[in-house]
């Protein structure tokens, strides 16, 4: 207020023409200060009326000046209007020193001005730590000699699923997270599974041999006592009951002996139960497996996932359903066996030569070959628990990634469960540092997922999926699966949804190899990643049902002994002391290289503005199923009009599939000419590329009776891949072919394939007649 009085006084000095009275009036309410100005002849007339003029001091000689030269001539005119601008311009100065005096802050609060940010802050495209820094502070969380000492504190003889080992690593996992700052709860189920007989035995005794005893099991194998000839099938693919099928043998009421390998047990049984086999023998083959004479073989043979007793449903305590089970349910027998007792009964067949190819010396088996199998698993109820923590993001909280492993297994289970459980508790503990300590924060959230009955078919991880699916297919946008991530060291598989090959391989060129600094894509790829990495997502992999029944984006990893598989999965003897062998010795190495790997692809999906998700990858996928159909639907109307009339066209298939590609690009330029730095913008762009495995999943199936709905990449008649197996079946005259449900299912997967792309392209207004 001084230094204001002060210009004033400057401005005024030597000026005895006029004066300007200036009633400077401080809002309170810290509003910009009021300024009165008022001339001289107005202050006359504010005098008179008050009666307060005396404290001016001025005589009347100078009033009568004051009047003289106000009076209105031009010239007086012309000094006026240049007084009045004079005097708003002194007014806009003395304003301005005002406000900026009396709005002064407290040296403690910072100073905001227009348009400037005071600190940083986080957008829809901007995260708080670039990319390369996130890639840097991981690496320094893990090593192989943490991972050494999880190994050592999780490692376990006996924890199978619902037994009180199962329990105390699920309490170990829990207080981890717990101890790591995340919010952790536990999911509870009551499921059933078949446990190999208490007080009695399974049996099989050959002709007039020694009845054999093997401890090995297949859970959920039909119970009681058959006899009948031995056929020995190879690995017990479709394509080896074909060929046998051709040389008109016999398949009916015949014990089936098979190798393990190629495929999982429960796809060996149900192909045998198409050909009306008794039941089915499995035994490792030494020529695959090098495991011993005597190892038993454990697994299931349930063709699906989780309690095939509440299929489709969740396994909750207060969820009481009636007698039902799932259709993929053998009604046969199912027994594993030695190696040598396999040698046996192999060494004694008759019947025709195997066919070239199969290898050996053996016979296939004749009439006379009769054996007979007694199975007497018993049906138990078990208490399981699944464990989670999460780490919660700071954008996009409710969108998830999810990453998990198996906690249980037959025996020791050191690849199949310990290895997994130990990457997933390392990331969880690295993660949690990074955001409780380096600043990192990301956008969406993290659930680490340590599961229980794996070994019975992913029951635990299906049994949540089933619990909480319309929650977790709106917001769970990935699954990262950590089960057996190391079984070997001189090869590299990756199986998963086609959404996510594109961050597949930028994460092989990112993650190095341990022992050099070459790239897992440098090392593995050979020139074609997709050709030499790249598998597809098996039946018996805790990822498919994610991806084939939830429609979440999934996948899975491991390193592994070139093209074999690692023989002890299967076995008790699944320590330590064989994966060394397996590994040369790296389990810890390369258990890091998987932590890496995993962390790598979460912390991506978790940290950009948009998910990495490659849309176009099932444009090429579905227009590749088109054109098979479309040339078989045309082979089949020219050979066999009246099965399929002329009025069956495909183009309405095509029109799908073409607006699915127009949909998937109409999405990347959305994005191209999108604000990234709005969230809201960004959100609505990855719910739109979330929707799409989620509604590659058929409508018009129950999950129920065909829990695998994706057209895709599940299983069942309503496949993309069924319509052209059933086309096939049609042209051959298969008794099993009917022209009128083909026509049925490839009408509903025609819509499905529309309502995909529909719901890709974006809103319902937003639809045009291309889509």
């Amino acid at each position: 207020m001084d230094q204001a009085r002060s210009k004033i006084s400057k401005i005024f000095n030597g000026e005895p023409h006029s004066y300007t009275r200036f009633n400077l009036t401080q809002n309170m309410e810290g509003d910009n200060s009021h300024v009165e100005m008022k001339l001289s002849s107005d202050m006359d007339e504010e005098v008179g009326a008050n009666g307060v003029g005396e404290h001016l001091n001025h005589n009347s000689n100078r009033k009568a000046y004051v009047a003289q030269k106000l009076a209105r001539t031009p010239k007086n005119l012309c000094v006026l209007a240049a007084a009045t601008l004079l005097i708003f311009i002194i007014g806009y100065l003395i304003g301005y020193l005002v406000h900026e005096k009396t709005d002064i802050p407290p040296s403690s609060v910072p100073v905001v001005r227009p348009f400037e940010e005071p600190f940083a802050h986080e957008t829809g495209a901007a995260p708080l730590m670039d990319w390369d820094d996130v890639k840097k502070l991981l690496a320094q969380k893990l090593s192989p000699a943490k991972l050494e000492s999880v190994f050592s504190e999780f490692s376990s003889d006996s924890h199978r699923a619902g037994s009180s080992g199962d329990e105390f690593l699920a309490s170990k996992v829990f207080n981890k997270f717990k101890d790591y700052g995340m919010k952790t709860w536990t999911d509870e189920h009551f499921v059933k599974v078949q446990d190999p007989p208490a007080s009695r035995s399974n049996k099989l005794k050959f002709k007039n041999g020694r009845e054999e005893r093997p401890t090995g099991f297949l859970s959920y194998s039909g119970n009681g006592t058959v006899t009948g000839a031995v056929l020995y099938a190879y690995y017990g693919q479709e394509i080896n009951f074909r060929l046998l099928r051709d040389r008109n043998i016999n398949m009916t009421g015949r014990v089936v002996l098979v190798r393990a390998g190629r495929i999982s047990f429960a796809e060996k049984v149900a192909n045998a139960a198409k050909m009306n086999a008794a039941a089915v023998l499995i035994y490792a083959d030494s020529a695959d497996y090098s495991i011993g004479e005597t190892t038993e073989l454990f697994g299931h043979v349930h063709m699906g996932s989780g309690d095939p007793y509440t299929p489709g449903f969740p396994s909750f305590n207060h969820t009481q359903f009636p007698p039902v089970q799932s259709s993929g349910l053998p009604n046969i027998l199912a027994q594993t066996i030695t190696t040598n007792m396999a040698t046996s009964i192999l060494g004694q067949l008759g019947g025709q030569n195997v066919p070239e190819g199969w290898g050996g010396i053996y016979k296939l088996g004749d009439e006379t070959d009769l054996i007979t199998v007694e199975v007497n698993n018993i049906l138990t109820e078990k208490k399981i628990n699944n464990v989670f923590g999460v780490i919660k993001g700071f954008v996009d909280a409710d969108r998830y990634v999810v990453i998990g492993a198996q906690r249980d297994a037959w025996g020791p289970g050191f690849a199949s469960s310990t290895v997994g459980t130990s990457v997933l508790v390392e990331l969880a503990r690295s993660i949690s540092d990074m955001v409780n300590n380096d600043g990192f924060k990301p956008r969406r959230s993290i659930v680490f997922a340590s599961f229980s009955a794996g070994e019975y078919g992913s029951v635990g991880a299906t049994e949540w999926l089933e619990g909480y699916l319309s929650s977790l297919s709106m917001k769970a946008f990935t699954f990262i699966n950590l089960d057996g991530v190391v079984a070997g060291w001189s090869g590299f598989k990756v199986a998963a949804s086609p959404l996510m090959h594109s961050l597949i391989e930028r994460t092989l060129k990112e993650v190095k190899f341990p022992k050099n600094s070459a790239s897992l894509y440098s090392q593995f790829a050979k020139g074609n990643w997709e050709l030499n990495i790249l598998e597809p997502l098996k039946l018996d992999n805790a990822a498919y049902p994610f991806l084939a029944f939830s429609g979440i984006p999934s996948v899975s990893f491991r390193f592994t002994s070139g093209n074999s598989d690692y023989p002890y999965f299967a076995a008790m003897w699944d320590t330590r002391e064989k994966l060394n062998i397996a590994t040369g010795s790296q389990v810890s190495e390369l258990a890091e290289v998987a932590a890496q790997f995993a962390g790598h692809m979460a912390l991506r999906l978790i940290h950009d503005h948009l998910l990495r998700m490659d849309l176009l990858k099932y444009d090429r996928i579905i227009r590749s199923h088109v054109s098979q159909i479309n040339t078989k639907v045309k082979t089949l109307q020219r050979m066999q009009p009246l099965l399929l009339p002329k009025t069956l066209t495909v183009k309405w298939l095509m029109s799908a599939s073409g607006s699915y590609s127009r949909a998937a690009r109409s999405l990347a330029s959305d994005i191209d000419n999108s604000d990234l730095e709005d969230i809201e913008v960004c959100r609505l762009i990855n719910d739109r590329m979330m929707m799409v495995e989620r509604n590659l999943l058929s409508p018009y199936v129950s999950p129920s009776q065909s829990p695998f709905r994706h057209i895709l990449l599940g299983s069942g008649p309503h496949t993309l891949m069924a319509l052209s197996v059933h086309l096939e079946a049609l042209r051959t005259d298969d008794p099993k072919a009917d022209a009128d449900l083909f026509r049925n299912q490839f009408a509903l997967a025609t819509w499905t394939v529309q309502g995909c792309a529909n719901s890709l392209a974006g809103d319902i207004w937003s639809l045009d007649n291309e889509i």
